[in-house]
């Protein structure tokens, strides 16, 4: 884009270079802040997951034990409602997990095994973990969406605004400096033939 060689072009292209310069540490701060906290969500995910599935084969086997497997029917348990709050991360908002409501379908006490309510209690639990994974997910992807857009800002300001400005300075200096030095020689010029011109008409 072409700029203005001019000492008012010249201001505004300092005081662009010092507002970039003023903004990249706090974009850059918040990178690393987004950065931390989608490890860190990443890593609880993990760790949700890992004690749904150790729960989930503990249900297994504990199932198995009563030899009456085809007795429970994970439909037994339906899903009512999941329960989240908003959470806000270098200013992005996030659901945050506060729980599940279920629903238990109506069965027969009699035709069923002692155990069902037990049964059912473990499946509400591992399902409120896969709830939770499920939340935590929709953070970390959230949150990489504000990552990419503001390491977008940051390589903006780095690569091309902070160059391309100093760049801009550098050449309107040059610019007005020649014009001074060109100016200050005319001057010198003029001088000089007025003093020879004066000169002559002494003669």
């Amino acid at each position: 884009m072409a700029i203005k060689l001019t000492k008012n072009e010249l201001k505004s292209q300092k005081e662009s270079l010092k507002m970039y310069r003023r903004y990249l540490p706090t974009l850059q701060l918040k990178k690393q802040q987004l950065q931390t906290e989608i490890r860190s969500i990443e890593a609880r995910a993990n760790a949700v997951r890992s004690e749904r599935d150790a729960l989930n084969a503990e249900f297994d086997a504990w199932i198995a034990v009563f030899g009456e497997a085809d007795s429970f029917d994970p439909d037994t348990v339906q899903i009512r409602e999941v329960r989240t709050t908003t959470g806000n991360i270098a200013g992005v908002s996030i659901p945050v997990f506060e729980g599940a409501d279920f629903d238990r379908v109506g069965y027969d006490l009699y035709a069923k095994p002692l155990w069902i309510d037990t049964a059912s209690d473990r499946l509400e639990r591992v399902l409120a973990l896969d709830l939770e994974a499920r939340v935590l997910d929709e953070q970390v992807r959230l949150l990489n969406v504000e990552l990419r857009t503001t390491t977008q800002r940051v390589n903006l300001f780095e690569k091309v605004k902070i160059p391309e400005t100093r760049a801009n300075i550098k050449k309107i200096t040059v610019y007005l400096g020649d014009q001074q030095v060109a100016a200050v020689v005319r001057g010198k010029i003029s001088k000089k033939n007025l003093e020879a011109a004066s000169g002559e008409a002494a003669v």
